[in-house]
């Protein structure tokens, strides 16, 4: 079994590139599985990337899923 940690700003990253929506409002295992698969999927790099662009193309809509990202870590840390 590989332990991978990560910083708190990379689940940010990852969580805000997932699929989840705040409609959905994920449990923390639910949080935790979409971070996991997320990661598997672009790398640590790869969602930081699709964060940036995020911000340069929709830097209104990606502020408020950040926002949604923050409150989501605050309550249900992967």
């Amino acid at each position: 079994m590989i332990t991978i940690t990560m910083t708190r700003a990379e689940v940010a990253e990852a969580l805000f590139v997932s699929d989840l929506q705040p409609s959905q409002a994920p449990c923390a295992e639910v949080v935790r599985a979409a971070v996991d698969s997320t990661v598997a999927r672009y790398g640590a790099d790869g969602c930081a990337a699709r964060v940036a662009c995020e911000f340069g193309d929709h830097p209104d809509l990606a502020v408020r899923r950040m926002t949604w990202v923050r409150r989501i870590l605050e309550t249900a840390a992967p």
